[in-house]
């Protein structure tokens, strides 16, 4: 949602990253504009800045049947991509230079929207008996939405999009009943996902642009460096935090692993770290940002939408799984500096973290205020307003943080243009979700898996977890998520009944996200490589090594809720928590290969399947692992060193 900048002022340095700019725009497409000059730009400026200003009056003030709403916010999203997307990136270059083609597109896909804006109640009366003026139209506006969806979010999702139109005439549908579906209906490009990118992911994209404007993320690593700056491999940990935060709200593993990783990355390699276990380290937490409550990229709006939850319960619920995916690669981080006998950063470099609070701890209001007003029962639309103006109110405090009138209308203008990737990725999704409603191919599907796992639950978890990283790859989150819960997580609740909603529905989203992480596309990977000069191959297995965390926990949350916080009980989260932690902290030395001293093989092993045992929220398994890891324990920090239990603080060997 917000983009990096190519100079962050932090409390590490300021630190100047070349082509920030470049880097968004190789590895993601969203990044790769027109650029513009002069009065061009100026145009261009108040047209994004006049849809983020429509956008709040569709939601706060109109009373527009859905219909109108969905198609109107659709065509002004494929006028404004025709207008700032070249057809070929190597033209993105060229100043103030809009093909005329581009212009014929943007106009023609925004009258087929509108054509529909006007005629909607018309087309619901004819339904299927649609003319052939009506089929043309819609035709079209599929065909211009996908181009859009091509250039700013890329092939793989129109792959699976087309597979499923495909799919829809061989089973013996008509193309006037598919056009009908896909184009005319509220389950086709204007379907449920477009629906709720119109109401509640504009706005808290719109919110993710007002955060970045007011300097957030430099705080959010200041806060991070307070913390963990001396810390043992210091920069590493710093990262991880940093990138929690500032995750959470962007919406985009590359967008946050490029504007915090231009900071993170080069005090890493600095500090000690290899070149692509930096850039790892960032992938990994970046990635993870999307899987961290109150916001979770807004992908927790979103589920709250497709599971008929309320919001709160799915923050709450979702606390859990984030803090033990980060605390796995923390304390993966923490071993490879105990390995490589790195430091922290020098004590003069770390603010206080007090006094950061007291100076600019103002500035988590906003958020504070959208957890509050979304948990009091009010609407994400509102609750998104609510904390867009209690931004712009607490920038006031403070003149560097202040937003000007120009920065205020930069903050719309980003907001519009970091909208439309996702509203052209939530389209195409939306495609996928009416051929599905329209054939039920996803019975089909769960058919076939149910066959090939032969009955055996983890085998189908297995394969599924093997559909969502392939259908996640290069996808927006939120559309990732829509893409997921519409196809995979009812092949879940399909495979193995009596699986809760909320567990099937968070076990495909971790899947979708992680494959940012996940070779060979791993975009997250290729885009901190680039910063780091590392092998974005390499980057991408050290990072998913990293995220292990993220591989294990989703299978828990089907095959035992609990972790979720679903039908428990307090003493049971508390073992939980103390168990799990215990078993990342087998999982993670046993994967580094050290925790106090070098493991040998058969350590390793022990220690991650005793960490693996742990995981599981079961009474046994938790007694085996305890036992397990107690022998490492004692095996690394007693038997035959002289070192001992004190010295693992995260500052480092208290040897003299």
């Amino acid at each position: 949602m917000s983009q990096p900048k190519n100079k962050i002022q932090s409390s590490m340095g300021e630190v100047e990253q070349v082509n920030v700019d470049a880097l968004m725009a190789e590895f993601d497409r969203e990044s790769n504009t027109r650029h513009f000059k002069g009065v061009p730009k100026v145009i261009v400026r108040y047209i994004l800045t006049a849809f983020s200003l429509y956008v709040f009056y569709m939601n706060l003030i109109s009373v527009w049947p859905e219909q109108i709403r969905r198609a109107s916010f659709m065509a002004f999203i494929i006028f404004m991509a025709f207008m700032l997307y070249p057809a070929r990136k190597k033209t993105a270059a060229l100043v103030n230079d809009i093909p005329w083609y581009d212009v014929i597109l943007g106009v023609l896909g925004a009258f087929c929207f509108f054509n529909y804006v006007l005629n909607f109640e018309s087309m619901a009366i004819k339904a299927t008996r649609i003319s052939q003026t009506d089929v043309i139209l819609g035709v079209i506006g599929i065909l211009i939405t996908a181009e859009v969806c091509r250039r700013v979010v890329g092939i793989p999702i129109l792959v699976v999009a087309s597979s499923f139109i495909i799919y829809a005439f061989t089973a013996g549908y008509s193309l006037t009943r598919i056009v009908y579906t896909l184009f005319y209906t509220l389950e086709g490009v204007i379907g449920t996902p477009i629906g709720v990118c119109s109401t509640f992911i504009v706005l808290f994209i719109i919110l993710g642009a007002f955060l970045e404007k007011t300097n957030i993320g430099a705080f959010f690593i200041d806060i991070a460096n307070s913390i963990a700056g001396r810390a043992t491999g210091g920069p590493a940990k710093v990262a991880v935090i940093s990138s929690a935060l500032e995750g959470m709200y962007s919406g985009s593993s590359v967008a946050n692993t490029v504007g915090s990783g231009s900071v993170t990355i080069p005090v890493m390699k600095k500090t000690g770290y290899d070149k692509d276990f930096a850039a790892a380290v960032e992938a990994a937490a970046s990635t993870g940002g999307q899987i961290m409550p109150p916001i979770m990229g807004a992908a927790a709006f979103l589920m709250a939408e497709m599971t008929d939850m309320p919001y709160s319960a799915i923050a709450v619920a979702a606390i859990f799984p984030a803090i033990l995916y980060f605390s796995g690669i923390f304390l993966m981080v923490h071993f490879e500096a105990k390995k490589l006998g790195l430091k922290g950063l020098p004590k003069e470099s770390i603010p206080n973290f007090f006094k950061l609070l007291l100076t600019k701890g103002y500035l988590l209001i906003p958020i504070a205020v959208l957890i509050v007003t979304m948990s009091i029962g009010y609407t994400a639309s509102r609750a998104a307003c609510l904390a867009i103006l209690a931004a712009l109110i607490v920038s006031m405090f403070r003149k560097d943080t202040r937003l000007t009138p120009k920065a205020f209308i930069k903050a719309l203008e980003n907001g519009a243009r970091n909208t439309i990737g996702v509203a052209a990725a939530c389209a195409i999704a939306g495609i996928i979700v009416g051929v599905v409603s329209l054939t039920g191919i996803g019975l089909k599907l769960a058919d076939g898996l149910l066959t090939l796992s032969g009955g055996i639950d983890i085998i189908a978890l297995f394969l599924t977890m093997i559909a969502c990283l392939i259908l996640g790859m290069g996808v927006p989150t939120t559309a990732n998520y829509v893409i997921m819960a519409t196809i995979t997580a009812p092949i879940i609740l399909k495979l193995i009944p009596g699986t809760p909603v909320l567990a099937a529905h968070m076990f495909v989203f971790y899947f979708g996200i992680v494959a940012d992480i996940t070779p060979p596309v791993a975009l997250a990977a290729y885009a901190g490589s680039a910063i780091s000069g590392g092998n974005p191959i390499r980057t991408g297995v050290i990072a998913t090594r990293l995220a292990i965390a993220a591989f294990i926990i989703p299978y828990i949350f089907v095959l035992n809720p609990a972790m979720l916080l679903i039908n428990t009980s307090f003493l049971k989260v508390v073992q939980i928590i103390v168990t799990s932690t215990i078993g990342m902290f087998g999982i993670s030395g046993g994967l580094e290969g050290y925790m106090a001293k070098k493991m040998p093989w058969w350590e390793r092993v022990i220690a991650v399947l005793a960490g693996l045992a742990l995981i599981d929220p079961n009474l046994i398994t938790d007694i085996i692992g305890v036992a397990l890891i107690g022998f490492i324990f004692i095996q690394q920090y007693f038997v035959k060193d002289k070192k001992r239990l004190g010295e693992i603080s995260w500052y480092g060997s208290t040897e003299s």
